[in-house]
């Protein structure tokens, strides 16, 4: 039995698509599932916490232009998820959801 191992760039992308059809599933279903809006806007925003803490280390083998774009890309992410705390509508989750979609494509198409 051949196991596949999944490489760190995978598991990023991974996360992305969790994260973003979370969030697309109460977009979806609003205001059905607005119950489930924390739960999802807590799992992403860490999940880009974790994102940005990495790029902002000094070993980062990332090019400093892309480490700088992932912070703000973050930052940006982070406000939207504080304006949908604090006013929470639907189509305010489309930015979030289209940021996490094009960058988990972007990691399954870079070479490994």
């Amino acid at each position: 039995m051949t196991k596949t191992v999944e490489t760190p760039r995978e598991r990023e992308a991974a996360l992305l698509i969790k994260a973003a059809a979370s969030l697309q599933n109460i977009r979806d279903t609003w205001p059905q599932d607005f119950d489930q809006l924390s739960k999802a806007l807590t799992f992403n925003r860490k999940l880009w916490t974790i994102f940005m803490s990495s790029a902002a280390m000094e070993n980062s083998p990332l090019p400093q232009q892309v480490r700088q774009n992932i912070v703000n890309l973050g930052l940006f992410i982070l406000n939207q998820t504080r304006e949908l705390t604090m006013e929470p509508q639907p189509h305010k989750l489309d930015g979030i959801i289209n940021i996490n979609r094009q960058i988990a494509a972007g990691l399954r198409a870079m070479p490994a």
